[in-house]
């Protein structure tokens, strides 16, 4: 029973699941006003768009360890690295698989234009981040940790 409670009272981890959770839902509704549809599906499983919810959990994971351990700390350190190689693999890797999708789709739908029902599959082209979804995503991690750091007892 004790590890269930530490489980749910785990200041880190509920900053990065809190910080992943509210840019999921946040970017259900910035996807609503870009695309005018809504889509459950995106809110528990969406990549991509804005903000970037691997930002904001690395964020939340990063902040939390500078609140409760302080700058000078190696878990700080760590954290801050795996934040640093987790956005540049969202506006760089990811972003580029993203274009090559996007060029992939083009070369088939030109390929099968007569025959649109013989194309098996289609590449998913929304999967990075811009350089801006990246930076929202990030500023929603760190407030979403520094907002749960002024609950009483959970630091």
């Amino acid at each position: 029973m004790y590890s269930l409670k530490a489980l749910f009272t785990n200041y880190w981890l509920l900053s990065a699941m809190s910080g992943w959770i509210l840019a999921q839902i946040i970017k259900v509704f910035t996807g609503v006003f870009k695309l005018q549809s809504f889509s459950v599906r995106a809110l528990f499983f969406g990549t991509g768009g804005m903000p970037s919810s691997h930002s904001a959990a690395v964020m939340g994971l990063c902040t939390a360890c500078a609140v409760t351990e302080g700058f000078a700390s190696p878990l700080f350190a760590v954290t801050v690295l795996l934040a640093i190689v987790v956005m540049i693999d969202a506006t760089g890797v990811r972003q580029e698989t993203g274009k090559q999708s996007r060029a992939l789709n083009q070369i088939l739908e030109e390929l099968f234009s007569d025959t649109p029902d013989k194309i098996e599959m289609h590449f998913k082209e929304l999967i990075g981040h811009t350089p801006l979804q990246v930076f929202f995503g990030a500023l929603t991690g760190l407030c979403t940790a520094l907002l749960l750091s002024l609950i009483p007892g959970l630091c």
